[in-house]
């Protein structure tokens, strides 16, 4: 049976390789682990983890496309993976554990339905596709955008999911992503913490309840002192095979307490990589088929395959493609700077190659994305409402998706 068909029950029931004895320290999303004594604790922290693989018979997408994204969904999975964790982190807490047959929390069955497959689901596979396909065609031309059914590579995911996160007013997430391997501090402040803008155009503002006084001008959720940041940081680690210059940098990464995890996988492969043990990266496989999942009446999702309840995969850090994307999160500004403070202390260490640099502005040889327009303004998103984007995309002759190559 064809690994990318195997249905859930097959997989429940299937043999998989039981996770090593070991005394080496295993890592999950920033915390350690002892295999020889803690691998009930192990196994629950996986299992918690939202689990998004290929589905079949959901809605055509654009009405008339595929229902199913067997084949070719693998990376866009992944994507709603490392997002997922990002909202289970922004809701629920990273200590929070999923246990079947348990009545959930609300906010759990919130962030189940954001990524249901249906057109009107914030992070559904509908909507990535479908935006994807339109920064495609702004880029390219009306027509020539990336055809439904197409591999996606770890950056296209990162800066779609940015565009998407727009829309969701509940987690009110910034999803910023760093390119050219660079992260600038003050870049990533001004857009966790808006009414810094505000702030530095006026004179005399005194401090008022914790913060500036101009930031009470602004609207309500303008005026969080911080929006929970979602870091992606598209890398490419070597030329066709990962330099090892590479790997225990990329190892410390899993370490962090603010570690998303990472998308990326082998040629035309994707996996949500979550930690390491050994040399081995555990990861979580897409590759599985089930069928779409539709909502109770009272909103409730049956949700237990959407947590993968076998031990984990693995594979030997040197097989994995060099096309990455990391992912952290970062909820207050406080750990931020934490998030900072960790990364310049590791870079002091001998042993390892950077991924990426640490920098307090924006380098004078740096010119933004959106400066050069490589990716389409979010606004001429925004305009079409979640029930219409999709038709409107696929009909070419709309006058209003014209409006979106402009």
């Amino acid at each position: 049976m064809d690994a990318a068909t195997l249905t859930y029950d097959t997989l429940r029931f299937g043999e998989f390789e039981d996770f090593p004895e070991t005394s080496e320290p295993v890592w999950i999303l920033g915390k350690e682990y002892n295999a020889l004594t803690e691998k009930d604790e192990i196994l629950s922290d996986v299992t918690s983890r939202l689990w998004f693989t290929y589905r079949k018979n959901f809605p055509p997408i654009g009405g008339t496309g595929p229902t199913s994204d067997t084949g070719w969904g693998c990376m866009l999975r992944c994507g709603q993976m490392i997002l997922g964790e990002a909202l289970v982190c922004r809701h629920l807490g990273r200590d929070w554990r999923w246990a079947r047959d348990q009545k959930q929390r609300e906010e759990y069955i919130s962030i189940l339905n954001a990524f249901i497959d249906k057109k009107d689901s914030y992070y559904s596979i509908h909507q990535i596709v479908v935006l994807t396909s339109l920064n495609a065609a702004a880029q390219m031309g009306v027509g020539e955008g990336k055809p439904i059914g197409q591999w996606y590579g770890p950056n296209t995911v990162a800066q779609v999911l940015k565009k998407l996160a727009v829309f969701d007013t509940w987690s009110r997430l910034v999803v910023h992503v760093a390119m050219d391997n660079t992260v600038v501090i003050e870049e990533i402040k001004r857009l966790c913490m808006p009414w810094l803008d505000v702030a530095g155009e006026a004179e005399g503002m005194g401090e008022l309840n914790g913060c500036l006084e101009g930031a009470c001008a602004l609207a309500e959720e303008e005026t969080a002192l911080w929006k929970p940041l979602v870091l992606l940081i598209p890398l490419r680690l070597g030329l066709s095979d990962i330099n090892e210059a590479y790997i225990e940098t990329l190892k410390q990464c899993f370490m962090l307490p603010q570690s998303l995890g990472v998308i990326g996988g082998k040629p035309n492969s994707a996996h949500y990589f979550i930690g390491y043990v050994g040399e081995e990266l555990i990861y979580l496989d897409p590759h599985t088929t089930q069928p779409a999942v539709e909502p109770c009446e009272d909103s409730q999702v049956p949700d237990e395959t959407y947590h993968c309840q076998h031990p984990p995969c693995r594979m030997h850090i040197c097989e994995l493609d060099p096309s990455i994307a990391a992912g952290f999160f970062c909820r207050t500004e406080d750990e931020f700077d934490d998030w900072c403070m960790r990364l310049r202390r590791l870079s002091c260490k001998r042993g390892g190659l950077p991924m990426f640099e640490l920098v307090d502005s924006q380098p004078s040889h740096m010119v933004s994305v959106d400066a050069l327009n490589l990716t389409p303004d979010p606004l001429s998103f925004a305009d079409f409402s979640d029930s219409d984007r999709l038709e409107r995309f696929f009909d070419s002759e709309d006058e209003e998706f014209e409006i979106l190559s402009l």
